[in-house]
């Protein structure tokens, strides 16, 4: 057996000094084989329909169709684009908040909410107004066992409110990526 290894690594020795690619290859049934490391838990997920807030309550919470299913335990970071559009008609005040909301614990993920968008014109006049942003949320949780994590948003206004949605299509996609860092 010794023979042959090195016979193996004089024709791999051979090889790459005449300039090719050798690969030499032993077969010892008593070295132990290392189990490759476990890939990190992770994806991107874009939602699939816009989040209509203009028929909701000023201030109610409510649900998107965006969600990322976490499958185990462990930390994971949460990275999310929210791309909000808002319009009415002059006087008026509307904001837009989003937050992240843990399925399995019924609660919104600590300090996930943030501030979207607002659009303020108290001018009296009837011209339409309004625009589109997108902006983050990112966090890092620790969760003890498999849960989804889902996107909620919720709008106040003062005035007449025309539209409020957080949106995904190619002008701006609403994305959510995770991935697990740790156990």
């Amino acid at each position: 057996m010794s023979a042959l290894r090195t016979c193996a690594v004089i024709l791999a020795a051979g090889g790459l000094l005449a300039g090719g690619t050798a690969v030499a290859a032993q077969h010892d049934k008593s070295a132990a084989v290392a189990a490759a490391p476990a890939a990190p838990f992770g994806g991107i997920v874009h939602m699939s329909s816009p989040l209509d807030l203009q028929s909701t309550a000023s201030g109610a919470w409510t649900d998107s169709t965006l969600e990322v299913k976490l499958p185990r335990s462990g930390v994971y970071d949460l990275d999310v684009d929210v791309h909000g559009a808002l319009s009415g008609i002059p006087p008026v005040n509307i904001t837009m908040q989003a937050r992240l909301w843990d399925v399995a614990s019924g609660a919104p993920v600590p300090q996930s909410e943030r501030f979207i968008d607002q659009v303020q014109d108290e001018n009296q006049g009837n011209a339409r107004v309004g625009h589109n942003v997108t902006a983050p949320i990112t966090e890092r949780i620790r969760v003890n066992r498999p849960t989804t994590i889902r996107l909620q948003a919720a709008r106040a206004y003062r005035g007449t409110a025309v539209l409020a949605q957080i949106l995904s299509d190619p002008s701006g996609y609403t994305a959510f990526r995770y991935e697990r860092v740790g156990p």
